[in-house]
């Protein structure tokens, strides 16, 4: 994250954020948000959660419930692209695909949320952020210090984020969670063996699902229809926990972006299922 927060420092600098959140408009209007979320999106898409997180400390506007869940949202459906697009790849479903895959859903998504906020009139509330270094000087030293202060409230996220999934695994939560999905996954036409490896990334996140469909894939024991459905489902959904506080402490509204993704994620890949079996027989 820091060469990135350094490259970010430098793009305000020299006029690249202005420029990047100009590429960056039609989309973020699209989606109901101001302009100058965009380099968190980008800096998510590109990095992770938590460097979007960061980023997000530098920005002094206020941002409404509403706003925080429709750009929470985004996030959760597409970030670390290089990283995780490498391990959809050594599973078997090409890079591009899924480039485009997660980029389109997590548009979508976010448009859905920003209309579900639009209609039903909530989340106007103005969110009080955990990161607020608001009053900053803008020299190299005040910037630093700032950096220092964002990294060293990331690190206390993920010190009670591990402790918290500690816990969630003493209590069983992620095995709850697991048996409320598997009818789902059913319902996509995975086989058994594929749906577990689909319920650990879901759980845990796309690294462990996708390193164990990796594996079988080369051992020929999983069919590559359930590895490319497995995969796109991953893409968009998964981590459901850690990366679902996430962007909770960023100020999103839990409800709509935990089980607004859970239904948008089985939806859409339930879709290219169906396609899938229409027009090949034999998956």
């Amino acid at each position: 994250m820091i060469p990135a927060l350094i490259v970010i420092r430098l793009l305000d600098i020299y006029g690249g954020i202005d420029l990047l959140s100009g590429w960056l408009c039609p989309v973020m209007s699209w989606v109901n948000l101001p302009d100058e979320l965009a380099i968190v999106w980008a800096s998510t898409l590109v990095i992770n959660i938590y460097a979007g997180l960061v980023v997000m400390a530098t920005l002094s506007t206020d941002f409404t419930v509403a706003q925080m869940s429709v750009l929470g949202g985004m996030m959760l459906v597409a970030h670390a692209l290089p990283l995780e697009g490498a391990i959809a790849k050594k599973a078997g479903v090409p890079w591009l695909v899924s480039l485009t895959q997660r980029l389109s859903f997590s548009l979508l998504f976010g448009f859905v949320l920003s209309q579900f906020y639009l209609l039903s009139g909530t989340g106007q509330e103005i969110y009080q952020p955990i990161f607020n270094f608001e009053g900053q000087d803008s020299s190299w030293a005040g910037w630093f210090v700032v950096q220092l202060k964002s990294l060293g409230l990331i690190y206390c996220i993920i010190f009670c984020l591990v402790t918290l999934l500690r816990f969630i695994k003493v209590f069983g939560l992620e095995k709850l969670i697991a048996f409320l999905l598997k009818p789902f996954l059913r319902f996509l036409g995975m086989k058994q063996e594929a749906a577990n490896f689909a319920l650990i990334g879901i759980t845990l996140g796309l690294t462990y699902g996708g390193g164990l469909l990796i594996a079988e894939a080369k051992k020929g024991v999983v069919r590559y229809y359930d590895v490319l459905v497995a995969i796109l489902l991953l893409n968009t959904l998964h981590s459901l926990i850690e990366d679902t506080l996430l962007v909770v402490m960023m100020g999103a509204d839990f409800f709509p972006v935990f089980f607004g993704r859970i239904v948008f994620a089985f939806f859409m890949v339930g879709l290219i299922a169906l396609g899938l079996r229409l027009f090949k027989k034999d998956v």
